[in-house]
């Protein structure tokens, strides 16, 4: 647990409190200029950087403490439309999974019709003069304004991409500026993604135990995960969360980057910030500061782009221990930034 020291004040009344690290800015909210009102913690933006709205739908979100989603697969249409409408929550998205011929999800109930984009395994006309069917496919979502591409490695499922179709979907989309998300599961399919250099996973891996080689390659590489703890169990300990705990255990202990993700749709969970997914980071390692860092941090980019002028305000005194923090988080507010004064 950290702590940090800082002179008592009316928001904070006890002294020592947890250490949420640089983002946090102690203030107060103004209801009138001259008329100040409740104290509290200013916070970057929070963002879910794993829901699906074709599942939840984005109109549910709006009053929630969450000013950006990222939408990790769901018809491409629908998806660009959610993301094309004003207001919050800023939706950043990866348009439909890309899989191979009736790989995951195809088939699966919840995924509606355009959810997956079936690959196969092609390489153009062979004279490089016309796309690949995988380019194609990342030319697509690019152009419906994707800003991240999903890729399905779900050995579990069905089939899965061949290498080189996999590398030529990892090679279109960063000559666009677009890092890959992977839905890795199965023996073997994250060395896959690590391998092909995919920049982040859309889960913790959660059906085999990584050795600590290939965690260090993955911190190496600046790979993100993605932690939807909260999935592997909803509420119940199971033994695919206990190994998701151990790899994002010592994926975060080795320097690699967390992001907070919920899955959201997946499953009953609130619609705004899941204090037990908090709670699981906190016990795979995470401290204040790192959890705060997980949940604010604008990936990809363009999550961002719509949360100027607005921020995160947390009434009343900060926590002075860690298990206290998940509760307060989710009594957060979207507020102008303008309607908070520093002190």
């Amino acid at each position: 647990m950290t702590r940090h020291d800082e002179p008592e004040s009316p928001a904070h009344p006890h002294g020592a409190v947890l250490d949420l690290g640089p983002l946090a800015q102690p203030v107060r909210r103004s209801l009138s200029g001259d008329h100040p009102g409740e104290a509290g913690t200013m916070l970057p933006p929070l963002i879910d950087h794993h829901v699906h709205l074709m599942i939840v739908g984005r109109e549910a979100m709006h009053d929630t403490a969450l000013a950006g989603v990222v939408d990790l697969g769901g018809p491409l249409d629908a998806i660009a439309a959610h993301a094309g409408h004003d207001g919050l929550p800023a939706v950043a998205f990866a348009g439909s999974f890309l899989t191979a011929r009736g790989g995951y999800p195809v088939g699966r109930p919840w995924a509606a019709e355009g959810s997956a984009r079936e690959i196969d395994a092609d390489t153009g006309d062979g004279r490089g003069a016309l796309p690949s069917a995988a380019e194609t496919a990342v030319a697509e979502q690019h152009a419906f304004g994707a800003s991240v591409i999903k890729v399905a490695l779900n050995s579990v499922a069905g089939p899965v991409f061949d290498r080189a179709t996999l590398d030529t979907i990892v090679a279109a989309a960063h000559e666009r500026g677009l890092p890959v998300v992977a839905h890795v599961e199965g023996e073997g399919m994250s060395r896959f993604a690590i391998d092909a250099g995919i920049d982040a996973l859309a889960h913790t891996p959660f059906t085999e135990r990584l050795d600590t080689a290939l965690i260090a390659r993955a911190v190496a590489a600046g790979q993100r995960w993605i932690s939807t703890l909260f999935v592997a169990g909803h509420g119940e300990p199971t033994p695919q969360q206990e190994v998701a705990l151990d790899n994002l255990t010592r994926f975060h202990a080795a320097g690699g980057r967390v992001l907070y993700g919920t899955d959201l749709g997946n499953g009953d969970q609130p619609l705004g910030v899941n204090p037990a997914e908090l709670e699981l980071l906190a016990r795979a390692g995470l401290g204040a500061s790192d959890l705060v860092s997980s949940i604010t941090e604008a990936w990809p980019t363009a999550v961002g782009t719509r949360h100027d002028g607005i921020a995160t305000f947390v009434p009343g005194p900060r926590p002075v221990a860690l298990d206290e923090l998940p509760a307060w988080l989710a009594t957060a507010r979207i507020v102008p930034v303008e309607d908070l004064e520093q002190w």
